[in-house]
């Protein structure tokens, strides 16, 4: 697992060995980045459910100019700051070992993209995505990493369907909120 571009690019990322941490791979990766690649210089980011926090560094390497991770999993978060630090970034980001439900509940509001990648077949989804909506600026992007079989809604709490992509196993809906009432 790697970085694929940015100020941090081909730095190797460590990960944990569990059941509930699946790297992202590389190809639906470079799908998801390809979305919002250009509203991502100067957004603030938030990386829930981060695991190794591969999303989150890789919107930083590439320009967000914050991000928060959350992990309940006191490892992950270990492996978060390492590889954080490995990459010169930990400046750029906030690491919290927090139930991520709990922390989207008391989350400031202000965020451009989220990044969601919870333990998949735990119904986690549809419970942050309810709460995130209403911590998100308005054209924010929402992207979900889940199993091929859950199909989300297209629209959810302000949330609309941008893009769906389907790699195997893996799918990913990115959602997005209005940028204006003309939008909707």
């Amino acid at each position: 697992m790697r970085v694929i571009t940015g100020s941090a690019r081909g730095r190797k990322l460590k990960t944990l060995d569990s059941l509930d941490i699946r790297p992202t791979p590389d190809a639906v990766k470079e799908a998801i980045f390809s979305v919002v690649q250009f509203d991502l210089p100067t957004a603030s980011v938030l990386d829930l459910f981060a695991g190794s926090g591969q999303l989150g560094i890789e919107a930083l390497s590439r320009g967000a100019a914050h991000c928060v991770f959350v992990d309940q999993n006191p490892d992950a978060v270990a492996v978060i700051k390492e590889n954080l630090n490995a990459c010169k970034l930990m400046s750029s980001a906030r690491v919290l070992n927090m139930d991520s439900i709990e922390y989207i509940k008391v989350a400031k509001t202000g965020l451009d993209m989220a990044f969601l990648d919870p333990p998949y077949r735990h119904g986690l989804l549809e419970k942050v995505l309810p709460l995130i909506s209403k911590k998100l600026n308005e054209g924010a992007f929402v992207i979900c990493e889940h199993e091929a079989e859950l199909t989300l809604p297209d629209e959810y709490e302000g949330l609309y369907l941008h893009k769906r992509y389907r790699y195997g196993k893996v799918a990913v809906t990115v959602y997005r909120t209005p940028q204006s009432e003309d939008e909707l």
